[in-house]
């Protein structure tokens, strides 16, 4: 297992900066190529929510590419991890935790979804040929109204991006 490093040691200014060049430079992709999506996702967004939620969250975070879940919680939980830009998630199991987080460009980063993953699991579409599921982050706020509040992680900082 690891540990995210100490939130007082990385500048979240630059990682934000990053970001933000990251997010101009598909915009001016999607110009230069009309008709194209350059959208990030994968592995570099997925670690992206990964750092940030562990920030957020105070999670201690597994090995990347870990089966079943990202990180654990202080409480011994296990946890997925979502974060996109866009209007959807797409889970492979029933999550032990589900914190979705969504950022669009220009930020800032929100919580969308803090909770037991069995709802959203439940109220995920048909699983598609990839073996996934899609959730719309719509429905993933609804069910986060529903969450009782016993049933969250605690988070303990602001977003940082």
């Amino acid at each position: 297992m690891t540990v995210v490093a100490d939130p007082d040691a990385v500048d979240w200014q630059d990682v934000t900066a990053l970001l933000e060049t990251l997010y101009a430079s598909v915009s001016r992709l999607e110009r230069l190529f009309p008709g194209r999506k350059f959208t990030l996702d994968g592995h570099l967004v997925g670690s992206i929510g990964e750092v940030v939620a562990a920030y957020m969250f105070r999670l201690a975070l597994v090995a990347a590419s870990s089966q079943g879940h990202d990180a654990i919680a202080a409480d011994g939980r296990p946890v997925e991890i979502k974060f996109t830009q866009g209007k959807t998630v797409a889970i492979r199991h029933q999550p032990g935790h589900l914190i979705v987080l969504h950022r669009p460009p220009g930020g800032p980063v929100r919580v969308v979804y803090n909770g037991p993953g069995e709802p959203a699991w439940t109220h995920a579409g048909a699983m598609a040929s990839n073996g996934q599921r899609a959730i719309r982050l719509s429905r993933l706020a609804i069910l986060d109204r529903q969450v009782d509040p016993s049933q969250r992680l605690v988070q303990h900082e602001a977003a940082p991006i």
